[in-house]
C-alpha cells in the first residue's frame, strides 16, 4: 500500500513541477497549448517530435524555450541541401603535436547535445537525412568505426514546412517511424496574435527560467513508465492501431478502400507512453479511453498513408484516424 502511495505522491509532485514548466514556457511561447502540450509529452516519453507548420509561427522560439525549462544543453542545426553527414555528426582530423608525431582526434558535431532542433530537414538530401536515423533510434552515432554514445537525454524536434516542397526531400517512411509524435502548428487566434504583439514589439519581452534539470527529467520519464494503465485502455490501443492495418480481418470496408499501409507495433508503443503524458499534464492519475483519442491524430498520422484513390477522391487521413478512433470508444463503451 505504501509503494501505490508513494507513487501516487511522486506523480502528484511531477503534475505540480510540469504545471510551472508549462506556465514558464508561455512567456515566451504566448498561446498554442495544444503545440506545447504535445512537446512536453514527447519530452516525457524520451521520444522525438517532427513540428510541421508555415515560417514565422514560433517553432524555433518554442524549442528553445523548451531547452531553457527543461534543462536541457540545445544545439540548432539549419538543414540544406548541400549539408553533409559530417557536418551533424562531426569528423576526426589529424593533429601534430610539438615532437611532430601526428594524430587523429574527433571533433564532435552539433548532435552531441540534449536537445537537438532540425530545422526544416526535408531540405537535406536523404544521405544527410540518414546520419540522424540511428542516433534517433539508438542514440548513438558511428563515426570512423567508433561507436559514440549521445547519453539518454538525446532528443530530437525537427521541423517542416508544409506548403514549400521545391527542392526537399520527403522523410522515408522509416525515419518517420522514429518521430514519436507529429505536431500541427497552425495559425493562432486573433487573440493570441494580439498577445504576441504587445509582447514581442516592446524594449523588452519576458524570459523563460529553468524548471527541470536533466536529471530530474530522466526521473520523470522513469516515473511515467511506472504509472499504471487500466486493461481497458490498453484493449483499446491495440484495437485502434490494427483498426487502420488494410489486411486485418477485421478492419473496415473504409480502411481497405482508403489506407495504403497502417501502422506498425512502435505506434501501439507510442499510443502507451503518450496517453500517460497526456494525463499527466492534465493532472490525473492514469490514462482513460479519451487520452487516446486525443493522442490518436499525433501517433498515427505520419505513421500510415492514403492509397492513391483516397487521395483523388480528396479523403482526409486527420477526419479518418479522428472518426475512427471516437467510433471505437462508443463501440467499447456500449459493451
Amino acid at each position: 500500500m505504501s509503494d501505490t502511495s508513494d507513487l501516487v505522491a511522486e506523480i502528484e509532485a511531477l503534475e505540480s513541477k510540469l504545471a510551472e514548466a508549462k506556465q514558464s514556457i508561455t512567456r515566451r511561447f504566448i498561446g498554442q497549448e495544444r503545440v506545447v502540450d504535445l512537446t512536453l509529452a514527447a519530452l516525457l516519453c524520451g521520444g522525438h517530435a517532427l513540428l510541421i507548420g508555415l515560417p514565422g509561427l514560433g517553432k524555433t522560439r518554442l524549442v528553445e524555450t523548451l531547452s531553457t525549462v527543461m534543462g536541457l544543453d540545445g544545439n540548432r542545426i539549419q538543414f540544406t541541401p548541400d549539408l553533409m553527414p559530417a557536418d551533424i555528426l562531426g569528423s576526426e582530423v589529424l593533429d601534430t603535436s610539438a615532437d611532430g608525431t601526428r594524430n587523429f582526434r574527433f571533433v564532435p558535431g552539433p548532435i552531441f547535445c540534449e536537445l537537438l532542433m532540425a530545422d526544416e530537414i526535408n531540405r537535406a538530401s536523404p544521405r544527410t537525412q540518414s546520419a540522424l536515423l540511428q542516433a534517433m533510434q539508438e542514440r548513438v552515432v558511428t563515426v570512423a568505426g567508433a561507436d559514440r554514445d549521445l547519453g539518454l537525454a538525446f532528443h530530437v524536434l525537427a521541423t517542416q514546412n508544409p506548403i514549400e516542397q521545391e527542392g526537399t526531400y520527403p522523410l522515408p517512411e522509416a525515419q518517420l517511424d522514429r518521430f514519436l509524435v507529429q505536431i500541427d502548428v497552425n495559425y493562432p487566434d486573433r487573440d493570441t496574435e494580439r498577445d504576441i504583439l504587445l509582447a514581442t514589439t516592446g524594449v523588452s519581452e519576458d524570459k523563460a527560467t529553468a524548471v527541470f534539470t536533466r536529471d530530474e527529467l530522466l526521473a520523470a520519464q522513469t516515473l511515467l513508465r511506472r504509472m499504471p494503465v487500466g486493461e481497458s485502455v490498453v484493449e483499446m490501443i491495440l484495437d485502434l492501431v490494427r483498426a487502420f492495418r488494410p489486411d486485418e480481418p477485421d478492419a473496415s470496408e473504409r480502411v481497405r478502400d482508403t489506407v495504403a499501409w497502417g501502422p506498425g507495433p512502435r505506434a501501439a508503443q507510442a499510443l502507451m507512453m503518450t496517453v500517460r503524458a497526456s494525463a499527466m499534464l492534465q493532472g490525473r492519475l492514469a490514462p482513460s479511453a479519451e487520452d487516446v483519442i486525443d493522442m490518436a491524430r499525433p501517433v498515427l498520422s505520419h505513421r500510415m498513408a492514403l492509397n492513391f484513390a483516397a487521395r483523388a477522391r480528396g479523403d482526409s487521413l486527420a477526419e479518418l484516424i479522428e472518426t475512427t478512433a471516437t467510433s471505437l470508444t462508443r463501440t467499447e463503451a456500449a459493451a
